[in-house]
């Protein structure tokens, strides 16, 4: 069995990304986080897994075959290359690798095919974007997608435990909406790597794409009111039964909630119906608990993929030539011509 380990192991990820392992059967597990929590016990199933600091020199012993990272951006752009110079492979959730070329950008039940191409490091998309994803990509292969608009409603927990702890001990109310990403001119920093993820998961560079996103006072469980035009009709019974046949959907009427999403691997989507306001106009209300498909499921899914893909799940002595780098100066491998094949509801 593969030898993994969990670097962010005591953060809101983290934490579930250890439940997760647990509850499906991986027992070869490291967790790993800063220097402060090195030394503290996390849960791990029945167990507990002693935390160590996590180092590049850690990080490049050679004895991992996976890293899964739940950490910063900056974090992550000094600790993966560490690990995967060493011949481990990288699944990252932060954003520093998922736009770089030649990093695999991945949705398993979307995209899947592309995560066999990865040369040592795979990105995990922001937790909207997969959530958005699973639900755009049988769309678009049903009947092509002209447009999407979203609005997003962003629980605490995607802004990491302190947001979680800030939420839990304010008064009712207080309890406001924000907008709490930095901006880049009239777009928020979380609505651009919305249209960048989405645009590269589905493989539609110029796909005409708006977001608005806020934060709610909502513990767990991200929202979204998406819009969509199709370039050929799909009535809102089609595109029900479209989505109801998908992987790691469930058709939710007459609407899903936050609260019915968490502790659930599925995206809940509901209230579908036509938007009359353009020709091939769709309207969804979905939902998804953030913290298990929105970021950690998702990465222990690529993992799963790649184990029955016979992808290898260690690269050794592959890595210097693309990872020394800075991100956006990577070397891309070479391309492989597979498709972006994904995973299918049994």
């Amino acid at each position: 069995m593969a030898r993994l380990g969990v670097v962010g192991a005591t953060g809101a990820v983290g934490t579930v990304t250890l439940e997760l392992l647990a509850e499906r059967g991986f027992e070869d597990v490291r967790a790993f986080a800063s220097e402060r929590s090195a030394g503290t016990r996390v849960a791990f199933g029945d167990s507990e897994l002693e935390v160590e600091e996590a180092t590049p020199a850690a990080l490049a012993a050679g004895d991992l075959d996976l890293c899964l990272f739940s950490i910063g951006t900056a974090a992550s752009r000094e600790l993966v290359p560490a690990a995967a110079d060493s011949g481990t492979v990288c699944i990252d959730k932060s954003s520093a690798y998922r736009l770089a070329d030649g990093v695999p950008l991945v949705v398993p039940e979307v995209n899947g095919g592309r995560a066999v191409e990865h040369d040592g490091i795979l990105a995990n998309p922001n937790c909207s974007t997969i959530q958005l994803v699973c639900l755009l990509g049988p769309l678009h292969d049903a009947a092509g997608l002209r447009r999407v608009r979203l609005a997003t409603y962003q629980s605490a927990s995607g802004a990491g435990s302190d947001s979680m702890e800030r939420l839990r001990s304010q008064d009712s109310v207080e309890g406001n909406v924000t907008m709490d990403w930095d901006f880049e001119g009239d777009e928020s920093e979380e609505e651009s790597k919305l249209r960048a993820e989405t645009r590269k998961i589905l493989e539609l560079p110029e796909l005409p794409f708006s977001a608005t996103c806020v934060r709610v006072p909502v513990l767990v469980g991200h929202s979204q009111a998406i819009w969509v035009e199709t370039e050929r009709p799909l009535s809102p019974d089609g595109a029900r039964d479209v989505l109801a046949a998908s992987p790691s959907v469930r058709v939710s009427e007459p609407y899903p909630t936050p609260r019915d999403a968490v502790g659930g691997d599925d995206v809940l989507v509901g209230r579908i119906r036509r938007d009359p306001t353009v020709e091939n106009g769709l309207v969804l209300f979905g939902c998804c608990d953030n913290l298990r498909k929105g970021a950690a499921l998702n990465a222990i899914q690529i993992v799963e993929f790649l184990s029955v893909s016979g992808a290898p799940l260690a690269v050794r002595g592959r890595r210097g030539q693309y990872f020394n780098t800075a991100p956006e100066s990577i070397v891309p491998p070479a391309a492989s011509g597979g498709s972006g094949g994904r995973l299918r509801r049994p």
